[in-house]
């Protein structure tokens, strides 16, 4: 089975972001590069997983992060 993930580095880990498609804020825990397609052909998309003051974490397009102030 080959691996349907990997990390990515990213300027704003562990920084507070904002999610411009919903207006949510977090922490930035990771970026993920993954296989978001359920058949056997790959389709790779960078997500980030930001963990909101609630402690759940939600995902969103990396393009849609920015810094919060």
């Amino acid at each position: 089975m080959t691996e349907r993930y990997e990390y990515v580095p990213h300027r704003l880990l562990r920084r507070r972001v904002r999610d411009v498609a919903s207006g949510n804020e977090g922490l930035l825990m990771a970026v993920i590069n993954e296989d978001v397609s359920d058949s056997v052909h790959p389709h790779w998309m960078e997500l980030a997983y930001i963990r909101a003051a609630s402690g759940r974490e939600f995902t969103t397009a990396v393009g849609n992060v920015e810094p919060a102030e």
